[in-house]
């Protein structure tokens, strides 16, 4: 088992998209963008034409050229601009409202060169967004050349940047999912990259901790305590716990938890299955156990979080 691929794949999967508001930006120098830091919220930028840079407070300045896309995990604040040392304009004062579901446009006129950008804020299902997820690096780039390299991705992009884009009935679920796609392809590269270099993520280069990260996303279901995890980790209990808190952001029993009742929600939200099968499938023996821990987490219980038709996994 290659351990830091297996737990790339199985705890940072693409996350379930609730909502996306895209825009189209039509530039030109001299110009600079500011945005806020957003909530369960990641960004995609797309340089379609030209080029520009990102700034980020603590980072170091990166330039995007054509066909680059750029994806920030977590939604920290940045800023888009023709120079990085340019001070711009808040988001807010262009695209006052950003509500998902909705698309933007933005026009800057100038004297400069012209460059064409696709933005999308992605919304996420807040529960699906483990420690290690929040620990990923604030931004990841895709060049020109790797995007190449996954035409899907290639196709799907130049789709949605498209101006004379096809609006139709079912649009607003159609654009929801090829930006779910969109950003299931990008991420495939990303993830194998860090994989293959895993500094970027601490918790990959420690092996008793990726091990049991890896058991919490595959084996779940499993009577697991934090005991047998720091067990199977060649581990103290002590000596675990403070470790799996530091690089992975969050107690272990609580990132099992977590695990579990991400499964469970899927199962409640998406499939059949008679919800008296549901906590024997997610790692709990107790009927009782499994009510309490899921209100706990949601805020209501599975037959409430069922009936509900729409599931909003915003985790406790």
């Amino acid at each position: 088992m290659n351990e830091p691929e297996d737990l790339i794949g199985e705890l940072l999967k693409p996350l379930r998209l609730t909502g996306v508001f895209d825009s189209r930006w039509h530039v030109q120098s001299p110009w600079a963008i500011e945005g806020d830091a957003e909530q369960a919220c990641a960004v995609l930028h797309y340089m379609v034409e030209g080029g520009c840079w990102i700034t980020g407070e603590g980072h170091e300045p990166m330039r995007l050229e054509a066909g680059d896309v750029a994806f920030f995990p977590t939604g920290d604040a940045h800023r888009l601009s023709d120079r990085p040392e340019r001070l711009g304009v808040p988001l807010r004062a262009v695209l006052p409202e950003r509500q998902p579901g909705t698309s933007g446009e933005i026009r800057i006129e100038g004297s400069g060169p012209a460059s064409r950008l696709l933005c999308a804020g992605l919304h996420y299902d807040a529960s699906a967004a483990t420690g290690l997820y929040r620990a990923l690096p604030w931004a990841l780039v895709l060049d020109r050349t790797q995007v190449v390299r996954e035409p899907l991705l290639a196709g799907t992009l130049a789709l949605l940047a498209a101006t004379d884009r096809p609006v139709g009935p079912g649009d607003r679920l159609v654009t929801l999912r090829a930006f779910e796609m969109a950003l299931v392809l990008a991420l495939r590269p990303l993830l194998h990259e860090l994989s293959a270099h895993p500094a970027s993520l601490p918790a990959l280069r420690h092996p008793g901790i990726s091990k049991a990260m890896v058991i919490i996303a595959t084996r779940f279901a499993e009577p697991w305590t934090v005991d047998l995890l720091a067990r199977e980790a060649g581990m103290s209990r002590s000596a675990f716990t403070a470790a799996f808190r530091k690089l992975v952001g969050e107690a272990p029993g609580r990132h099992l938890t977590g695990r579990r009742m991400q499964e469970a929600a899927r199962l409640l939200g998406e499939t059949v299955l008679p919800q008296s099968a549901v906590p024997e499938r997610v790692g709990y023996r107790s009927a009782v156990g499994f009510h309490l821990a899921f209100k706990s987490w949601f805020g209501r219980t599975p037959g409430e979080f069922r009936s509900s038709g729409a599931p909003r996994l915003a985790g406790s």
